[in-house]
């Protein structure tokens, strides 16, 4: 999948409203709505990271020697 395709953006939408809901319901601090905000983008931003570097190391022609 690539970062920044279409999949991705579907994906992200997705986790970003899974991680918002699970914070948002299940929280009965007053700062609720900030808390479940950053945890979202958070999730988001990881899953982007990861895309990255799943992809970057996907096409590598020279892939470690003995390699068990």
């Amino acid at each position: 999948m690539k970062p920044f395709g279409k999949n991705h953006i579907i994906i992200s939408v997705i986790t970003f409203v899974i991680l918002f809901l699970m914070n948002y319901l299940g929280n009965d601090l007053p700062d609720k709505l900030q808390r479940a905000l950053l945890t979202a983008f958070a999730g988001v931003v990881g899953l982007t990271i990861g895309l990255f570097i799943l992809n970057r190391a996907k096409d590598d022609k020279n892939p470690p020697q003995n390699f068990d």
